[in-house]
């Protein structure tokens, strides 16, 4: 009986070592000993869904590990951004949310926005996707100054599509308005930009503002005509579509995504990750596929991401209160 005690004595012991085996396995520099995780809060096939699959490509090359995107859109992002708060933080279950999960209207998702580093460790970049201002070819409007005059001529009478209240799409076209002292009349669609381009093609609908990814087969057919691109600087694969900030300056809008992890994630598997992530994205064959579907990438330690997510979300702030008025 006594031995029988002793080992049952050593078996609770061992049971009780294990999580601490695998935080020293974390913290050793073994990680990662398995699959990793990154959940999306983006639905599969999305911009930045395609950007995430990417780095988790290059990052399981990098490890020699699995990993894998996890897809877990809805509820405006609360759904994945809550799935990945609640996951044990030990380096293997990361998260890449995106713009909207940290700039959002608390109307339209009351559980966000999510801040950084209340609720989560910031590790690096991931990818951004500049916001395209598109029109109606019929529309008779070629260029960005074209468009501001005509709207304040005719306040209210042109239109733009809504691809959702509180997206990015909306966000832009509000901060549009209120930089060029114009007044455009939204037309708000609940079911993703599909419905609102092909009003726009056929004349229904002034003018749409998403990113490349969402239009790009709308533009390559000419059923819409982009006239600016909200990026900082021209992009190489589009040297003569001018930007928005030629004519509003300062001016710039773009999606994005970024990678962080559970709060009480150990921070030597922070600054791995971190490390290895912005070897992926400076990879000139990453830079190449992510510009086919309209996506760039930097890298970024941890304490850039953490300023830049703060800069973004004071940029969009008035905007969310000029909305929720």
């Amino acid at each position: 009986m006594n031995v029988n005690r002793h080992w049952r004595w050593i078996a609770g012991l061992c049971l009780l070592m294990l999580p601490a085996a695998s935080d020293a396995d974390a913290q050793t520099g073994n990680y990662p000993s398995k699959a990793v995780t990154i959940i999306s809060d983006a639905g599969a096939g999305a911009a930045p869904d395609v950007a995430a699959r990417f780095v988790a490509e290059g990052l399981g090359r990098l490890w020699g590990q699995q990993a894998v995107v996890l897809n877990r859109p809805g509820a405006n992002g609360s759904i994945a951004a809550h799935a990945a708060a609640e996951a044990v933080a030990d380096g293997y279950t990361l998260y890449s949310p995106v713009l909207s999960t940290f700039v959002a209207s608390p109307t339209v998702a009351p559980n966000l926005p999510v801040k950084l580093p209340r609720d989560f460790l910031p590790i690096g970049f991931v990818a951004s996707q500049p916001m395209f201002v598109s029109v109606d070819p019929a529309l008779g409007i070629a260029t960005l100054p074209q468009l501001i005059a005509r709207a304040k001529e005719q306040p209210d009478k042109i239109t733009f599509a809504v691809t959702g209240v509180g997206r990015l799409s909306h966000l832009t076209g509000e901060l549009l308005q209120m930089r060029a002292g114009i007044k455009l009349q939204s037309i708000p669609y609940t079911r993703g930009p599909a419905a609102a381009i092909s009003d726009v093609a056929s004349g229904r609908v002034s003018l749409i503002i998403e990113n490349y990814g969402g239009v790009a087969g709308a533009i390559q057919s000419g059923q819409l005509k982009p006239i600016a691109v909200a990026a900082p600087e021209r992009l190489p694969e589009f040297p003569d579509l001018p930007t928005v900030a030629e004519t509003i300056p300062g001016f710039a809008a773009a999606g994005w995504v970024v990678l962080v992890a559970p709060k009480g994630t150990p921070a030597p598997v922070i600054a791995k990750v971190s490390a290895d992530l912005a070897k992926v994205v400076n990879d000139a064959e990453f830079k190449r596929k992510l510009a086919v579907i309209g996506s760039y990438s930097r890298a970024m330690t941890p304490d850039e991401v953490l300023a830049f997510v703060a800069k973004e979300q004071e940029t969009w702030l008035p905007v969310l209160e000029r909305i929720s008025k």
